[in-house]
């Protein structure tokens, strides 16, 4: 292969990926889309883009970040939250809701099916019937609700969090936002300049205006949890408030709020139609806020970029493409392949550690705060230590398993992101203190050593079973891999544990306390510690190794995610009924990779070679 070739390569990933930096352009005639996605709004316990709302709730509510038409066309989150928010009537008619429950189908006289998009309209007529079925649901126990009732309860949600949303700027019915504010606010001056010049009340007309408008507001005010209306410049975090509280707050001698004012403008000339004006008042309110709130602008602008160029998106697709090229270098072209591939998992960690950092910025916290990212960071430790692997060694395996540790990491993440906003802080993560920094982190990348190691022996048996590539130097560089990852795994383990400890007895006053988690933690240090015992002591040897290592794969994703499962103790977060298959599938499939490990050396084909002899004295023999 010519030398330049791995770099060509390089350099079109990097374009590609360069490519989806660049703003999207709006069309010719259509909505500024790209500014309105910018604008902030608080919601969930912090501030945030529109974009990022859209995309969590689309996520929420139809398991993408997009909406696909019945036309085939995709309307972007942001594009139809305009529409959910300005244009309801329309909004209504999307296929938004996923369905993929043929009992759910089968209870609203649908044709069954493996899964549906509905509208809101299909939906709105069994809405009563919806809401009896998930509240009963809701009664029970996440762990013992049935498919149906977890669909039911799940559709429930998504149509709850869709009526809210429809009412974050006004109510259903409502026309000309603009002018009714406007209307309000002249006729809440006039009566308050009239009671306070002649003592005299308002007429009645003035006062069933001003009452019903009030009601409104304050439905308004309850129906949602979109703070949309930023404080003037200087204001807090608490200042924050939803259109109907804002107007209900109003007095005389205030003028209306910017934020009010622009969302206003914005609503009206959506449903005109009118795209200049929209775009006008999305840049004229961007620049306002960019002016009254700087300390909020720079993260908001940064995590619309950030949605926009989804890194952990980007970061599976190299690492997939990493791993293949690694793979192929072991069948042709070996040595400009493996550079290849090499140079793609440098960029894919690039990518995967922009992604990461950037969410650190974005909650100005360590980069573990919930299981989803804990995902990231295994994956992302993962990956230097397999890259330190690849610069000592040199075979592709290290970039092999770089690659298929990122990719599964990112993918575990992925559907762990699916129940809203991943930057918000969950419940077994208390505080932000040194000793809780410093835990999550060293133990999880205990975590990522372990897996690390469990997927080159995995690699180990699949070499030494399926092919004939495993010679005695191969098995040798394998066995000092795993070895050296295992120590590491070992150490990290041992001390995020010890932090745990320390964090445990500040923050609830005791060191240890047999907590599910702490049990699992434990469980890895003397898994690891018995594999090294084993080892040093000749109890094991070549096989033996791996199998013991394939097996601490199951004990680390059952520490990781199976305590999580149990419903009891203090970490409890993160359960997942869907995931529970996959943990025991995972589970099952490592213990049937360590028992081939015992199958008679006949049928390992790597034994049928002429280096037969020389790797059974290596070690290829059963396990003692």
């Amino acid at each position: 292969m010519n030398r330049s070739i791995p770099y060509l390569i390089l350099l079109v990933a990097v374009i590609w990926l360069g490519s989806l930096w660049l703003p999207k352009k709006t069309k010719a005639n259509d909505f500024d889309v790209s500014t309105f996605s910018r604008l902030p709004v608080l919601t969930g316990g912090r501030i945030k883009p529109l974009d990022t709302v859209a995309r969590n709730s689309l996520l929420i509510m139809g398991r993408k970040q997009s909406l696909k038409l019945a036309s085939g066309e995709s309307m972007s989150a942001s594009r139809w939250l305009a529409e959910l928010w300005f244009n309801p009537l329309v909004a209504d008619t999307y296929p938004t809701f996923y369905v993929a429950n043929q009992e759910v189908l089968g209870m609203f006289g649908w044709p069954q099916a493996d899964k549906r998009y509905c509208t809101f309209a299909e939906l709105q007529p069994k809405l009563q019937k919806i809401d009896e079925e998930g509240s009963a649901a809701a009664d029970k126990n996440a762990k013992s609700r049935s498919p149906f009732e977890v669909a039911i309860f799940d559709l429930r949600s998504s149509l709850l969090l869709y009526q809210q949303l429809k009412l974050s700027i006004h109510l259903d019915g409502t026309e000309n936002f603009s002018k009714e504010i406007e209307t309000y606010a002249t006729t809440l001056t006039a009566a308050a300049t009239k009671l306070s010049q002649s003592q005299t009340p308002p007429d009645k007309d003035q006062t069933a205006f001003l009452r019903s408008a009030a009601a409104r507001y304050e439905q308004q005010a309850n129906a949602t949890n979109i703070l949309a209306v930023a404080p003037p410049a200087g204001g807090k975090e608490a200042d924050w408030r939803s259109t109907g509280a804002t107007l209900m707050r109003l007095n005389s001698a205030e003028a209306i709020p910017a934020s009010l004012a622009a969302f206003a403008d914005l609503s009206d000339a959506f449903r005109a139609q009118d795209t200049a004006t929209f775009s006008r008042v999305a840049k004229e309110y961007s620049g306002w806020f960019s002016i009254a709130h700087p300390e909020w602008t720079g993260k908001t602008h940064f995590e619309q970029l950030f949605n926009q160029v989804e890194p952990f998106t980007q970061g599976m697709v190299l690492y997939i493409g990493a791993f293949l090229l690694a793979c192929s270098s072991w069948l042709v072209c070996p040595r400009g392949l493996r550079k290849t591939a090499l140079l793609l998992l440098v960029l894919a960690f690039a990518v995967h550690s922009f992604g990461m950092f950037s969410r650190m910025y974005l909650q100005s916290r360590p980069p573990v705060t919930n299981l989803y990212s804990s995902a990231i960071v295994v994956g992302w430790g993962a990956t230097i230590i397999a890259m330190v692997l690849e610069y000592l060694f040199r075979y592709g395996i290290g970039t092999a398993g770089a690659g298929v540790v990122g990719f599964v990491t990112l993918l575990i993440a992925h559907n762990l992101g699916s129940n809203g906003d991943t930057l918000e802080m969950q419940v077994a993560v208390l505080d932000s203190n040194l000793w809780l920094a410093t835990h999550v982190v060293v133990i999880t990348l205990g975590y990522s050593a372990m897996l690390l190691a469990g997927v080159l022996a995995i690699v180990y048996v699949i070499l030494g079973m399926a092919t004939t590539k495993l010679t005695r130097e191969l098995a040798h560089v394998l066995t000092s891999m795993v070895y050296g990852v295992v120590c590491f795994a070992t150490l990290f383990s041992f001390v995020g544990t010890v932090l745990g400890g320390i964090w445990a007895d500040q923050s609830w006053g005791r060191f240890w306390g047999w907590d599910p988690k702490e049990n699992g933690a434990l469980l890895i240090v003397l898994w690891c510690a018995l594999i090294l015992h084993a080892r040093w002591g000749g109890m094991i040897r070549q096989r033996g190794l791996m199998a013991m290592t394939i097996c601490g794969n199951a004990i680390t994703a059952f520490s990781w995610f199976g305590v999580n499962m149990l419903g009891i103790g203090l970490h409890t977060y993160g359960f997942m009924s869907k995931a529970f298959p996959w943990l025991m599938a995972f589970i099952i499939l490592q213990a049937v990779l360590a028992l081939l490990t015992r199958l008679p050396a006949s049928r390992w084909l790597s034994f049928r070679n002429a280096e037969r002899r020389v790797l059974t004295a290596a070690g290829f023999r059963p396990l003692a």
